[in-house]
């Protein structure tokens, strides 16, 4: 950071008056966040931007937005791309409708579109097209953790439904505790030693983070994987737990199980994360 970014943008972030956001997936490239299309021009001394990006989280809400372009006018072949920090002031944008999606209900998620919008050449974040590091120096540590604790929460709340609906629940006919059935307490077993393993796979994999530790990408890049195959998992098996209670409209494990699915397509998405491990296991370059 310059020290103008540290003025304009940490400083007011840190004190909690200023909200930024990631504006890097785009319309065209689906799960490939990391390879833009928008387009980072020269405009006299500084800089115009031209392009869409999608699925913006706090879309219209925020201060300011971290948007990936291709470096400039002439990009190099292997895929460099810049970012530059974009003022929710600043002329020519427009927001599209907002997105209503199947779960993830409480976040505002839009599609901006940049029509020559101006820009500051102070706001680029580092050099033209060096911001590949970004994708896994910073989008790995800290995307992928918080990511993997929000879904572990999701598979929590899943869990803590249904195990409250086997400890109270009796049989009219027989007066005996739900959990009490074989089949039942199984399931129940099943779902905290796979809760149990995904939380001390994050739990690990941040440590190893925070330490500093060169073999902790990999950990990092499956908790995000594992998060949401877990939430998704757990959220079902306590819907099949919780019978017609939960299967109706609106409850509680209804929108948990929703909300659980978003994981599996939010970037980056398991297959990608998964496609990466594989290739980083055979030493291959991740992208």
């Amino acid at each position: 950071a310059t020290e103008y970014h540290r003025q304009k943008y940490l400083e007011p972030i840190a004190r909690g008056e200023h909200i930024t956001t990631l504006a890097l997936s785009e319309p065209g490239t689906g799960m490939h966040f990391y390879i833009p299309q928008s387009r980072l021009s020269r405009s006299g001394d500084d800089y115009a931007i031209e392009g869409t990006k999608s699925f913006i989280t706090n879309g219209g809400h925020c201060d300011s937005y971290v948007v990936s372009t291709v470096a400039t006018e002439h990009p190099s072949s292997d895929g460099a791309f810049s970012c530059i920090v974009l003022d929710a002031d600043t002329p020519h944008m427009e927001w599209m409708d907002e997105w209503h999606g199947f779960g993830m209900r409480a976040n505002s998620s839009r599609t901006l579109r940049l029509n020559s919008a101006p820009i500051a050449r102070a706001n680029l974040l580092g050099a033209e097209g060096d911001q590949m590091w970004y994708v896994f120096e910073v989008i790995a540590p800290y995307f992928l953790i918080a990511m993997a604790g929000t879904y572990l929460g999701v598979a929590q709340a899943a869990f803590d439904i249904a195990r409250e609906h086997a400890g109270s629940r009796r049989f009219a006919h027989t007066g005996e505790l739900l959990g009490a059935d074989p089949i039942v307490s199984h399931r129940l077993g099943a779902m905290w030693s796979e809760l149990e393993r995904t939380r001390h796979l994050i739990y690990s994999a941040a440590t190893r983070g925070d330490a500093g530790d060169p073999e902790a990408l990999l950990p990092i890049l499956a908790c995000k994987a594992a998060a949401g195959d877990t939430a998704v998992w757990i959220a079902n098996e306590a819907m099949t737990l919780c019978g017609g209670t939960a299967y109706r409209e609106n409850s509680r494990l209804g929108r948990l199980l929703r909300d659980a699915r978003a994981s599996h397509v939010m970037a980056p998405t398991t297959d990608l994360l998964k496609t990466w491990i594989g290739r980083a296991l055979v030493k291959l370059p991740l992208v």
